[in-house]
């Protein structure tokens, strides 16, 4: 007699059975031959750091070919760049108590300010004087947009930093801002100035190329990044979409490599090139750039404008291209620091789109009293800093020294696994841009080196959910350590690329003003970094500010494009 028992030792009905109970278990069919095989793990392994013995994988075997097709599934599916992930990063904000109070802020607008004999000097004048010329209907807005409109095409191509020029748009929004002010109706600081957005802003009717060559013609639809539509509630009249590195990576975008305007023979750094090297070249009084790891910092530094990268979670990103969702912010490029923060006050706050923002207050003093604040200098990366800009990066301390401030030698956060950490804006990015790696479009970049972003995304496919995970537990870590040292201060001073401090500080989240201390023996500018606590961009912008006023690199343009 036989029992089902026995007869489930038939081969072929085995088969069948498994088969059967594995479909309907699973929502899909599993090939008689597994698809991953023990040699493949094997091989697979040294990549993940794994040793499993052979009985191990063996037994893994039918498991990791279920999550195959779980994962197949899910390449079929298209997600949109602007799709961000469920879970979303937050950093813990340590002890220092945040302001739950707006004051009232003082700016500190220029007085007597005066329009120039040669109205082409109007192309370096800051927000803050420009600002004083509108709402005293110096110059009208039309005036001042058309006079950009003209720089942006006179020098647009010899720096290739100019992507679109919104023409149409900004005359209107021009007209607009003098047929408010003419009726009584100022809308602050903003209203009337010109400005330039990256191409990684969508814009209802202008294409939004993300500086790449698969993209170069895309078209959002009727997506308006919320930093833009917070600029046009301001007044500001967006004049020119700007270049960038492709996907928000260095200078080379697919037009060609964003100059920069001190030496035509460089180009800007990136990924914010075009912003930083049309703000340098008075083509604009202003830009927005966007930082996941340098990428404001670093244009800053190469075009000599002040940059300010708020805290993770100020600024929302809607409408921007994603790069790494847990890393990604906005800021604005300017003149000093002074107009970083009258276009920072535009543009923070949440918009319910952007679920990682957060409403702070900006309690911006103006100049600030150094003598009055904690200020440290994290002196291993000054000590350390090469020759030449050693010196230049020194005379910034002596300069904080006369203005009053007691500096306190700082060591940075180090022990870390800052390697490993890396890995979330790699790992993030590929799922980004998921759809470009598999359809092979990636070929359509222009930069095909092993450090470019084809290669990059190709090589964080073997980044492990695990390893992932974990670098995120060690990115918790490492806010609270930074945290738990900036609760002694108020700022800290250091070169901009100094150690580790530039990925660290990108990786939890705390803000920094980068703006230009001096000249290197070629002739290119220098910077020097102001870090703050989180969501205290006031304190590091006023710091900033007394510092530039005390000097005169923020005042000096590139001679060439002086006319």
């Amino acid at each position: 007699m036989q029992t089902p028992f026995n007869r489930l030792k038939q081969p072929k009905l085995l088969l069948l059975v498994v088969l059967v109970l594995a479909a309907f278990s699973l929502g899909f069919k599993v090939a008689q031959d597994m698809a991953i095989k023990s040699a493949d793990v094997k091989a697979a392994q040294k990549i993940l750091d794994l040793d499993f013995s052979d009985q191990e994988i063996e037994q893994m075997l039918p498991n990791l070919n279920r999550s195959l097709g779980g994962t197949q599934e899910l390449h079929a599916y298209e997600l949109d760049n602007s799709t961000p992930p469920v879970l979303w990063f937050n950093p813990p904000k340590g002890s220092r108590p945040i302001p739950t109070k707006q004051e009232t802020i003082a700016w500190g607008f220029p007085e007597n300010v005066q329009l120039p004999a040669n109205r082409n000097d109007l192309a370096f004048y800051t927000v803050a004087e420009l600002s004083v010329f509108i709402r005293e209907k110096k110059i009208s807005s039309v005036e001042l947009t058309q006079f950009f409109i003209d720089r942006l095409k006179t020098y647009g191509d010899t720096l290739q930093s100019v992507i679109t020029i919104t023409e149409e748009r900004a005359m209107a929004q021009a007209k607009r801002a003098d047929e408010l002010l003419a009726g009584g109706t100022y809308l602050g600081p903003l209203h009337g100035i010109p400005y330039g957005a990256k191409d990684l802003l969508a814009v209802p009717d202008y294409k939004t190329t993300w500086g790449a060559g698969p993209f170069q013609e895309q078209n959002r639809g009727e997506e308006l990044a919320t930093v833009v539509k917070k600029l046009d509630e301001a007044g500001a009249v967006l004049v020119a979409k700007l270049t960038l590195g492709a996907l928000a990576m260095g200078d080379v975008w697919y037009g060609g490599t964003t100059k920069n305007p001190w030496n035509l023979e460089q180009g800007s750094s990136g990924s914010s090139a075009g912003s930083g090297s049309s703000t340098a070249a008075g083509l604009v009084p202003f830009a927005l750039g966007t930082e996941t790891l340098g990428s404001i910092v670093s244009p800053s530094t190469r075009n000599g404008v002040t940059g300010l990268r708020p805290t993770f979670g100020r600024v929302s990103r809607a409408g921007a291209m994603a790069l790494s969702w847990s890393m990604d912010k906005i800021g604005p490029m300017a003149r000093n620091a002074f107009d970083c923060a009258l276009v920072f006050d535009a543009i923070r706050g949440e918009d319910q789109i952007d679920l990682t923002v957060e409403d702070h207050p900006f309690n911006y003093k103006g100049k600030a009293d150094l003598s009055k604040l904690r200020v440290g200098y994290l002196k291993e990366f000054f000590d350390n800093n090469r020759e030449g800009q050693k010196e230049k990066d020194d005379q910034v301390l002596t300069v904080l020294k006369k203005l009053g401030a007691n500096l306190e030698p700082v060591e940075w956060v180090s022990d870390m696994p800052f390697g490993g950490m890396q890995a979330i804006l790699t790992a993030e990015a590929a799922a980004a841009f998921d759809q470009l790696t598999r359809s092979d479009r990636d070929s359509l970049l222009v930069r095909q080196n092993a450090g470019a972003w084809p290669n990059l995304f190709r090589s964080a496919r073997f980044t492990s959910a695990v390893d992932y995970i974990n670098a995120n537990r060690a990115r918790y870590e490492l806010v609270q350590k930074v945290n738990e040292l900036m609760k002694e201060y108020d700022v800290i001073v250091t070169p901009s690329f100094g150690g580790s401090q530039l990925l660290t500080t990108n990786l939890t989240g705390h803000p920094c003003v980068v703006l230009k201390n001096g000249y290197n023996e070629a002739g290119s500018p220098m910077s020097i970094s102001f870090i703050g606590n989180l969501f205290d961009e006031a304190t590091i912008l006023s710091v900033a500010r007394a510092y530039q006023e005390a000097t005169e690199f923020d005042e000096q343009h590139p001679p060439m494009f002086i006319d």
